[in-house]
């Protein structure tokens, strides 16, 4: 027996039209971002280490090269925010994100002590989580957007 709680809508074909193109925008931009999240992921829990509790990345690992080893991970946390903005967030967002990547890079100078705030602070995989919560803030609206006729 159907729910009777479940209220059917019925769209108009200028409706369904409008959701069409923005489902292809929305596919377009999770490849988007699936993509961002696959290179934070590589850079902050890529790897399974024995004895250590939590993965750890390429920006770990990078790290223990001093001063030269985070200045080369910057590039990395620099193509996600690069990726964020491209995605259209809003500025604030970008700039918190950018901070992040400097956190990280500025605490990343401090030897060993550095290397391990690197393994915690998870700079990148912050950075796409704020971007995933954006975009799907912004889809909701979008999508209720274009479901009103």
């Amino acid at each position: 027996m159907a729910d009777m709680n479940i209220e059917t809508q019925i769209i108009t074909p200028a409706v369904h039209a409008r959701l069409s193109v923005l489902e292809a925008r929305h596919e377009k931009e999770a490849a988007q971002l699936l993509r961002l999240e696959s290179l934070a992921n590589l850079m902050d829990a890529q790897f399974k280490i024995p004895l250590l509790p939590i993965p750890i990345g390429l920006d770990a690992i990078i790290g223990l090269i001093p001063v030269i080893g985070d200045t080369i991970s910057i590039g990395a946390s620099g193509v996600i925010v690069v990726g964020a903005q491209r995605l259209n967030l809003p500025k604030r967002y970008l700039l918190q994100m950018a901070g992040n990547m400097f956190i990280d890079w500025l605490i990343g100078l401090i030897p060993l002590v550095g290397d391990l705030f690197d393994i915690g602070w998870r700079g990148n995989i912050r950075n796409v989580r704020i971007a995933r919560e954006q975009l799907e803030r912004k889809w909701a609206k979008e999508r209720e957007f274009a479901l009103k006729d």
